[in-house]
């Protein structure tokens, strides 16, 4: 079945203060981001999937921090093995010393090694259940979801925030592991060596703590705003590419090159003062390490001559200063990718936090031979603002044809959207087959229709695979067949590849009215009782509008028929005719009682005969 395809805008306002219009565009966007620390406890829980691994990975990392740890204390003890009083060297002591720390440095570069291969095979593998899980939950949201969201910021989320993500787990998780099992052991040792010294060293924990706290308030929200920016750049972009006729033939291109650069400065001033201000964060870490380097020295080579401490320990604390701060300056370092990936990861969790579609009953059934009954018992709905259909009420019988008509807005369509739950109605109850909708599995409910709306929806593939969309197991001739009722088959056969001609929802190769021919095969094929045709003849001559219409009324004759139309020559043969105006059944009849009432039918179709001659007089 053809899925109805969300309404484009032109001009993509922001997503957190979208104007309200017409049909679904009627609702706003309600979820809200979630804190730092519930987003990375979610990171944390996805993450845990791969536990096993992780724990390998974390094993290997304590190993490697222990090394770390290792080499500052055995540098010391290689420089004591001069003796500087003597001036001599105890040559055994220097070359096993020599031999340890090359057989450390050769395991530490081994085993991270290892581990950076470990981590991003895990981080891939997360990426990978994160998009799967993203395109999963996509098929489960209401339309109402893609209804008020710009294509491209959705997109952004699979793809760049999902990547963010990523890269944080790649980048950070070990390290960061590393980094506190490396300050611990550091610690440990120093106090061993020396308290005074330690306690020099410490003084870089308070620094480095309110430097970071100052820091991350800015940058934090920066971060959101570039990843929102990012969104919103991504939608002028795909609308603008989609739409870029439509831009050429009304001369808006200096315009939505304005829209353009206005988002992109936006994304730009975020990005810029996001980067700015963790870029701060490096060279205030330099600053304090090279003080407190400086107060290690001093205050070592004092108590070198006062008290007698050994060079090697001055050497040691002179590593471990160091050593001390890189973990400390690693997390600082770590902070931008972490904050990027914070607010993307919020904007993918929001997605996942999405409502979706109301589950089935637990006793919904799966319709059986459904004939196409269909009945509206006092049925009313609203898109949150304004009402739309209030307290309707209609029966058709099975077979019978009904068009609906009345002004752009009426809620013609909302008839439709409410019979496939596309929506739910806020209130009465809508049978098909004397059973409600709502007690029937959507998907057994679905597979009662066949959709041709006035938007055409091709998907990536051949224009056979196309046609029988809806039916797969379809052989060649079947299709062969469906194109024919819908006068298809003649301009595809005169393609070069025919019947496998590759098409796909976003190029150019076909006209639009040859799109709609072969989204009206696809009805044709399918079986199902039900046939909606939304404006589906809007985009062919009149001469090929006709031609299906002859084909459709020997289709039509085993099915429930919904017309949707403006032409209203189109709907004159229909079994009843509804006009919907301002919520309710204004009128309803065939044409011929409707003309004879002389009441809003009759003035539609006088307004429209009325047009069509002046144009006839005007040729």
């Amino acid at each position: 079945m053809a899925q109805q395809q969300p309404r484009q805008d032109t001009k993509v306002p922001s997503l957190s203060n979208r104007p309200a219009g017409g049909g679904a565009g009627r609702f706003a966007p309600n979820a809200k981001p979630k804190n730092a620390k519930g987003t990375l406890l979610r990171i944390i829980k996805i993450y845990m999937q791969w536990g096993k691994t992780i724990l390998v990975a974390m094993l290997l990392t304590a190993i490697a921090s222990g090394i770390a740890v290792s080499i500052p204390y055995f540098t010391g003890k290689t420089f004591n093995t001069f003796d500087l009083q003597t001036r001599t060297v105890n040559i055994d002591d220097l070359l096993r010393f020599l031999l340890i720390l090359l057989s450390l440095h050769v395991c530490s570069l081994t085993i991270s090694w290892i581990n950076g291969i470990i981590m991003l095979k895990v981080s891939q593998k997360l990426v990978f259940t994160i998009r799967n899980e993203v395109f999963s939950k996509m098929q489960k949201l209401p339309l109402q979801f893609y209804d008020t969201r710009s294509h491209g910021d959705t997109m952004s989320r699979i793809t760049n925030d999902v990547d963010n993500i990523s890269s944080t787990i790649a980048q950070t998780t070990t390290q960061l592991v590393s980094s506190i099992l490396t300050l611990a052991g550091s610690l440990i040792v120093m106090i061993s060596l020396s308290i005074p010294l330690t306690l020099i060293v410490l003084l870089v924990i308070p620094l480095v703590a309110l430097l970071t706290k100052s820091i991350a308030s800015k940058s934090r929200a920066y971060f959101r705003a570039q990843s929102k920016s990012l969104g919103e750049l991504n939608g002028v972009i795909e609308e603008n590419i989609q739409g870029l006729k439509m831009v050429k033939a009304f001369g808006k291109q200096q315009d939505m090159l304005n829209q353009f650069n206005g988002i992109n400065e936006q994304l730009y001033d975020n990005s810029k003062k996001a980067m700015i201000w963790s870029g701060y964060m490096m060279p205030l870490m330099n600053v304090i390490n090279n003080f407190v380097f400086a107060l290690v020295s001093i205050i070592g080579g004092i108590l070198t001559i006062e008290q007698g401490l050994v060079i090697g320990t001055v050497v040691s604390f002179l590593s471990y200063s160091k050593q001390f701060a890189f973990p400390l300056n690693a997390i600082a370092g770590m902070f931008n990718t972490i904050q990027s990936a914070l607010a993307g990861a919020e904007r993918v969790f929001e997605l996942f936090d999405s409502k979706e579609e109301p589950s089935d009953l637990q006793d919904a059934i799966d319709i059986k031979n459904p004939k196409g009954y269909v009945v509206f018992d006092d049925v009313s709905f609203s898109y949150k603002i304004n009402p739309v259909l209030k307290n309707i009420s209609f029966h058709v019988n099975a077979g019978e044809v009904i068009a609906l008509v009345g002004e752009t807005g009426a809620g013609k369509t909302t008839v439709v959207n409410l019979l496939t739950r596309f929506y739910d109605a806020d209130s009465g109850v809508i049978h098909i087959d004397g059973i409600p909708i709502h007690d029937i599995k959507r998907n057994s409910l679905r597979k009662c229709f066949s959709v041709v709306l006035q938007d055409t929806s091709l998907f990536s593939g051949t224009i056979l695979e196309n046609i029988r969309y809806s039916q797969p197991d379809a052989t060649e001739q079947q299709v062969i067949k469906a194109a024919k009722i819908a006068h298809a088959h003649d301009f595809i056969d005169k393609l070069p590849n025919g019947y496998h001609t590759m098409v796909s929802g976003s190029t150019d190769n076909l006209s639009q009215g040859q799109r709609q021919l072969i989204s009206i095969a696809r009805a044709v094929l399918s079986e199902s009782p039900i046939l909606i045709l939304d404006e589906a003849t809007s985009s062919v001559d009149t001469k090929t509008e006709k031609d299906i219409q002859k084909a459709l009324l020997g289709l039509m004759k085993n099915r429930t028929s919904f017309l949707i139309a403006h032409r209203l020559s189109t709907i004159r043969d229909a079994n009843h005719i509804m006009v919907i105006g301002n919520g309710s059944i204004l009128e309803r009849g065939n044409h011929k009682t409707l003309m004879q009432h002389k009441g809003h039918y009759y003035e539609m179709v006088t307004s429209q005969t009325q047009i069509r001659d002046s144009s006839q007089q005007i040729l």
